[in-house]
């Protein structure tokens, strides 16, 4: 079995996600998109961060981080554990969270076909949408059978810029809108600190100049062993008209038992059926 153990850093802009450039000052509310920022540098893994881990995941000032961790307190989003000095997500998220998830009918729709497909490829079947500028699990389902254990779950955030779900969902954008993410990402990389430049953003870009291009021939985007050197994956976009936005749906498994013929000869060709199905088009 392969195991691939995430985290939040694995998959975050800079330091957390920042704001994006592309945003309207006259309008835009600077202190709301900072408390925003707190909660989002919990990551599936977190169970309790301390104002020294928010000030380092977000960048901002630690007597800001005190002050923002304070009202969010006050206000039931997150929760101070006096003894450890840390605080913890509160039933104020999980209560928008709800919200979120019952309001997203395509999840109903998906789960029983992502979970026959899961089963019948031997793999892992995950629906997701655009979070910042990461891409959000919204659901993955394993089959049983499957020889991958991502450590991934509703709420988990991968790169747009590595993952086949990101990939294509740059690719489903229209070309003004897509130019507009990829600025932002270039900030967010360019905000890093060195040492988390594994790769070059001219190689980065690259790869999804050639997911896109993928994209018009095949209607998908892979991602084979680029987000993770045991990982192959296809994703495919997948239309919400009763929210009117794009979502992703995605499959992937280990490159050692699932190479990438199976993805581009019997995945992929599935998974489009998949999505096509869940949008209305047959």
């Amino acid at each position: 079995m392969v195991v691939v153990k995430t985290s939040l850093s694995a998959f975050a802009g800079a330091p957390a996600h920042g704001v994006p450039p592309s945003h309207d000052e006259r309008k835009f509310v600077t202190a709301l998109a900072r408390g925003l920022e707190l909660l989002r540098a919990f990551g599936p893994d977190d169970t309790l961060l301390g104002n020294r881990d928010f000030a380092a995941r977000t960048g901002l000032p630690k007597a800001t981080v005190s002050r923002l961790a304070y009202t969010l307190t006050e206000l039931g989003y997150l929760r101070y554990d006096a003894e450890l000095g840390k605080y913890a997500l509160d039933a104020g998220v999980l209560a928008l969270g709800y919200a979120f998830l019952n309001g997203t009918d395509m999840l109903t729709l998906a789960r029983p076909h992502m979970r026959a497909l899961a089963k019948e490829m031997g793999c892992s079947i995950s629906l997701g949408c655009r979070e910042g500028i990461d891409m959000m699990y919204l659901e993955t389902i394993r089959s049983d059978s499957a020889h991958l254990t991502l450590g991934l779950t509703a709420g988990s955030r991968l790169s747009m810029l590595t993952s086949s779900m990101g990939r294509v969902y740059l690719a489903a954008m229209t070309p003004v809108e897509r130019e507009t993410m990829l600025a932002d990402l270039h900030d967010a990389y360019d905000a890093k600190p060195a040492a988390m430049r594994n790769v070059g953003w001219d190689a980065l870009r690259s790869g999804v100049d050639k997911g896109i291009e993928t994209y018009k021939r095949e209607g998908c985007c892979y991602s084979f062993r680029e987000w993770h050197e045991g990982v192959n994956a296809v994703a495919v976009p997948l239309r919400d008209i009763r929210q009117n936005r794009w979502l992703a749906i995605s499959c992937s498994g280990p490159s050692s038992s699932i190479p990438d013929a199976v993805f581009r000869e019997e995945i992929a060709p599935r998974l489009k059926q998949l999505a096509a199905r869940l949008s209305g088009q047959v």
